[in-house]
């Protein structure tokens, strides 16, 4: 009788793309083993046209999938590791996170202009406060428009009405979608520091199960410690993933690299804090990565951090 394992996914063409990847490492582990993947409507698709801000808490991404681990009617569940709050529910837990994809933010405008090419007051639509504040310190005359949907939604919002000049979005949902032609700009670091987790997949399932141990080794070690120290970074700010806090880190010649940014939501004022540290390859350099992000946040306050994040209310990265 064949194993099955049952994942659990947002029903948008990205989280089918990242739950048919998930499934795809799985059966590479143990090609014995079938994967029904499960759709679910979380808190965020079953309100399209609110603002995130307006459901008023976290975890407005996962909160079906959760609810379903907790019930047992699903074996993990895949996610946009950017979308996981960084404090996991009790009975829950991280199993793994995969071989990361590309970190960045992408501009895709109307007429194929780069950020610097875009006429004066051009408006911007992007729903998250992280990518609107780095946009502002870049560019303080651009005009931000509100903008909800899924990957395709979006572009089409974006061609179909004269409501937006260009939009932000994740590069590696485009790229996974197969539409990077689309992209007219790709933001470096200096330009707009990336969402905790961004580019990366995140597997969920209860803490003691039996399976959290079948899917640890689909973990890359790599991605697994730079987003530890992102993550913990926001956590020591307590700043979830809802505040314009960006965070990325990345192993360059042995070291494991942060850099970090808090950004105040008209631009105008910006703190920026990096650090390195040696760190192991194994279950060690995880408590060595999230270290290093707790000392970030440290320096991150002393530079006054708290400050510009006490002055915001809440919104949702997306």
């Amino acid at each position: 009788m064949k194993t099955v394992i049952r994942l659990g996914t947002r029903r948008s063409a990205l989280s089918l793309w990242q739950a048919k990847h998930v499934a795809g490492l799985i059966q590479a582990r143990d090609p014995a083993v079938q994967v029904d993947i499960q759709q679910y409507r979380t808190l965020s698709d079953q309100n399209p046209a609110a603002p995130l801000r307006s459901l008023g808490r976290q975890g407005v991404f996962t909160d079906a999938l959760e609810a379903a681990l907790r019930a047992r009617e699903i074996d993990c569940a895949a996610h946009s590791l950017k979308d996981l709050p960084v404090e996991m529910p009790p009975g829950l837990a991280l199993a793994a996170v995969t071989k990361r994809g590309d970190h960045r933010d992408a501009l895709v405008s109307r007429q194929r202009l780069a950020l610097s090419q875009l006429p004066v007051g051009a408006r911007i639509g992007t729903g998250s406060l992280r990518r609107r504040a780095q946009l502002l310190a870049l560019r303080p005359d651009l005009k931000m428009r509100p903008i909800r949907g899924n990957v395709p939604t979006r572009l089409e919002k974006l061609k179909a009405a004269d409501e937006y000049d260009a939009i932000v979005l994740a590069a590696a949902g485009l790229n996974r979608l197969g539409l990077s032609a689309q992209i007219s700009e790709t933001f470096d670091e200096s330009q707009m520091l990336s969402a905790a987790g961004q580019g990366a997949l995140a597997i969920q399932c209860r803490a003691g199960d039996a399976w959290l141990h079948f899917f640890q080794p689909l973990a890359d070690w790599r991605a697994t410690q730079a987003t530890a120290a992102e993550r913990a970074f926001l956590h020591a700010l307590d700043a979830g993933c809802s505040l314009p806090v960006a965070a990325y880190s990345h192993v360059r010649e042995g070291r494991l690299v942060l850099q970090a940014r808090v950004t105040a939501l008209d631009g105008a004022r910006q703190v920026d804090v990096s650090g390195s540290a040696i760190t192991d390859a194994g279950p060690a350099g995880v408590i060595q990565a999230e270290e290093l992000g707790a000392e970030l946040a440290q320096a991150a306050r002393e530079q006054g951090a708290d400050r510009i994040l006490e002055s915001i209310e809440f919104g949702a990265d997306e």
